[in-house]
């Protein structure tokens, strides 16, 4: 498996686990607030699901994926979460709009992210296949 699939694959269980967390505080009894709602969606879709996909399709893509582009792929989609879900916590929580300007830096670079992925799964396919995948096809 490539290193960024690897890379993927831990980040995606990070946020998995810190999403189920903040689940688990919202809904099981702990706070019964749900205010952190949209916090632990985005940690879930964007950090999980997301980062699981990309690194899925990494290590199936194997060394025909861009590997420059899967770097910074990584790079982009994971300081995005990491900017958009504390400062949204710090919005919904605290209704301080001066992060506003820094949650959007965020979605930039999440959107960016999502891109350069597109760029790398494009760039792929045009590659075409290894000799061990057109033989097994």
């Amino acid at each position: 498996m490539p290193r960024v699939s690897f890379a993927f694959f831990l980040s995606a269980i990070v946020y998995g686990i810190c999403g189920m967390v903040l689940g688990m505080v919202m809904v099981m009894g702990v706070t019964q607030d749900h205010t952190l709602m949209p916090v632990h969606a985005h940690i879930n879709l964007l950090g999980w699901v997301s980062l699981a996909i990309m690194g899925g399709f990494y290590a199936l893509a194997g060394d025909r994926a861009p590997r420059r582009l899967s770097w910074i792929n990584f790079a982009l989609s994971n300081l995005g979460i990491l900017l958009v879900g504390p400062l949204l916590a710090v919005l919904l929580t605290k209704g301080d709009l001066r992060v506003v300007p820094f949650m959007a830096l965020g979605e930039v670079m999440l959107v960016s992210g999502m891109v350069v992925f597109g760029v790398a799964v494009l760039r792929t396919a045009k590659a075409g296949p290894t000799a061990t995948t057109a033989a097994a096809a």
